[in-house]
C-alpha cells in the first residue's frame, strides 16, 4: 500500500518550478506514494492520507487561516534532493505557534519513510487482527494474567477508536481441537519440508508445531485484511498440545503477518505500526530490569543477574518462553528450534532460540492510553544463559538510565528492534496521534 498526497500551490503563484518540483518528487517517492492530482491552497481538498507543498511561496504568511483548515498532515518537501529547504524554515517557523504543525523532513529516507507511515495508518483502518483466546485469565497463572489490559474491553475500544483496527475473536479451544485432527503423515511432510536448523525438538513435538500452523493457516484462508494473528499461548496453553513460536515464524515469512504472543494486542498493534514504517527487525519480549531485584529473578527462576561492566542500574535482561522471544528467522543471526521450557505449556510445545547481532537496539510500545509510544534507546551487549531455569538464553541490555526506564515503563511486553528509532519514531508520531517519551 502506498501513501496517497495531495500536492497543493498557491494560486495564483503556481509555476515552472512548482511542475518541475512534482515531477522530481513522482520519481524520488514512486515506490513509497501516489500523487495526486495537484490543488490550490484554500480548495476544498479531496480524500488523501497527506498534502504535499513541492513549494512553498511568501505567500504564506498571508494564507495562515488556510493552512488552519488542512485537517490531515502536511509535508513539506521543497528541494531536489526530496526534503525540506533551508529556505522554509521562515514560514514553517511562522505557522507553528498558529497551531499549523508542518513536517519538514531532512533526508530523503526521513520523506519515504513518513509516506509508509501514511500508508499504514490507513491501512489500519481496513485491517483486522484475530487473536485466539476462550476464556482469558481463567487457565494457567491466573494472578498474573488477569491483571493484564489489553484483555479489557476498554483498550479494545480505545484502540479500534483510535485507529479504526477491527479486532475478531476466536476460540483457542476449537482452533486445538482442529489441530489435534490433522493426520500424522500430513503433519510430519510439513516438519520436513520445513528443512530447519538443528533441533532437540522430539518427533511428536515436531509434529504437534505443524498441526498447529496447519490449523491456523486453514482457519485464515480467506481472510484479505487480515495483517496480525495472536494467541492466548500460555494462560490457555491447555487447549493445545503445541506452542505457536514455529506457527509464527512461518506465518510471516510466507505471508508477513505479524504476531501476538499471549494475544497481546497493544504488542501487536505497537509492532504493525513500527515494523510497517522502520521495516526494522522486531520482536516481543519481557524486560527484567536489574533494579527490580528479586521480584524479577523469581519469575525467571534465576537466583541472579549476570555480572555487568557498567552501573548495573542500567541493565535490563530480556527473554520470553525460556529464550529471547519469538524472533523470525530473517531477523536472526543465530536461530534454533527447540523443546519448550516453561512448565506451564505441553510437553510437545516449542520455543524459538535466537539471538540477534549485537549493538544498537531500540525498545518501543504504546502505552495504554494511545497517545504516547514509551521509547528506550539502548545497547544489546550480549547474552547470558542460566541453565536449568526460564531464562536458558536472554539478551544484557544496557539503557541510558534504568530509573527513568523503571518509572515511565508501561509494560512487562516491550518489542525490541535492531538499531536506534527514537528520532524517527518521533518524526512520524504526529500521523498516528500520539507522542514520544524517551526512557
Amino acid at each position: 500500500m502506498k501513501a496517497n498526497l495531495l500536492p497543493i500551490f498557491f494560486d495564483p503563484g503556481r509555476d515552472q518550478g512548482f511542475d518541475n518540483q512534482l515531477i522530481i518528487l513522482r520519481a524520488l517517492l514512486a515506490s513509497e506514494a501516489e500523487l495526486l492530482s495537484p490543488v490550490a491552497l484554500g480548495s476544498p481538498l479531496p480524500e488523501a492520507d497527506a498534502v504535499i507543498f513541492p513549494q512553498l511561496l511568501g505567500e504564506g504568511y498571508r494564507r495562515a487561516a488556510e493552512f488552519q483548515r488542512i485537517s490531515i498532515p502536511i509535508l513539506i518537501v521543497t528541494s531536489e534532493f526530496g526534503t525540506v529547504s533551508m529556505w522554509d524554515w521562515e514560514l514553517i517557523s511562522y505557522l507553528q505557534p498558529k497551531g499549523v504543525q508542518c513536517i519538514g523532513p531532512s533526508n530523503l529516507e526521513e520523506t519515504k519513510m513518513l509516506c509508509r507511515a501514511l500508508a499504514a495508518r490507513r491501512e489500519l483502518r481496513t485491517s483486522k487482527f484475530i487473536v485466539y483466546q476462550d476464556n482469558p485469565g481463567e487457565g494457567q497463572q491466573a494472578p498474573i494474567f488477569k491483571r493484564f489490559y489489553w484483555w479489557e474491553n476498554e483498550c479494545t475500544h480505545r484502540m479500534t477508536e483510535k485507529f479504526g483496527i477491527t479486532i475478531e475473536k476466536r476460540s483457542f479451544k476449537e482452533l486445538g481441537q482442529r489441530a489435534k485432527q490433522i493426520a500424522d503423515a500430513e503433519a510430519m511432510q510439513v516438519s520436513l519440508s520445513w528443512n530447519l536448523p538443528e533441533s532437540d525438538l522430539s518427533t511428536q513435538a515436531a509434529k504437534a508445531a505443524a498441526r498447529l500452523y496447519l490449523a491456523v493457516r486453514r482457519d485464515i484462508q480467506d481472510e484479505r485484511q487480515l495483517v496480525a494473528v495472536g494467541m492466548n499461548c500460555l494462560n490457555e496453553s491447555h487447549f493445545s498440545d503445541s506452542t505457536p513460536c514455529q506457527a509464527w515464524n512461518r506465518l510471516y515469512q510466507e505471508m508477513g503477518l505479524l504476531w501476538g504472543c499471549e494475544a497481546d494486542t497493544v504488542s501487536m498493534l505497537s509492532k504493525f505500526i513500527l515494523h510497517r514504517t522502520l521495516r526494522a527487525p522486531i520482536f516481543m519480549t519481557n524486560l527484567y530490569p536489574f533494579l527490580l531485584g528479586n521480584a524479577a529473578l523469581r519469575h525467571e527462576r534465576i537466583t541472579s543477574f549476570p555480572q555487568v561492566d557498567g552501573d548495573p542500574d542500567n541493565y535490563v535482561l530480556i527473554g520470553h518462553c525460556g529464550y529471547m522471544g519469538v524472533i523470525p528467522q530473517p531477523f536472526a543471526r543465530e536461530w534454533t528450534l527447540r523443546a519448550k521450557v516453561l512448565a506451564i505449556v505441553d510437553e510437545a510445545a516449542n520455543a524459538i532460540d535466537a539471538r540477534i547481532p549485537e549493538g544498537d537496539v531500540t525498545l518501543a510500545k504504546l502505552a495504554s492510553t494511545f497517545d504516547k509510544m514509551t521509547v528506550a534507546e539502548a545497547n544489546l551487549e550480549g547474552y547470558a544463559q542460566f541453565p536449568n531455569s526460564d531464562c536458558r538464553n536472554g539478551g544484557i541490555v544496557r539503557v541510558k538510565d534504568g530509573h527513568r526506564l523503571l518509572s515511565h515503563i508501561s509494560s512487562h511486553h516491550y518489542l525490541v528492534m535492531t538499531g536506534h528509532y527514537f528520532n524517527n519514531i518521533k518524526s512520524f508520531s504526529n500521523i498516528f496521534g500520539f507522542t514520544t517519551d524517551r526512557l
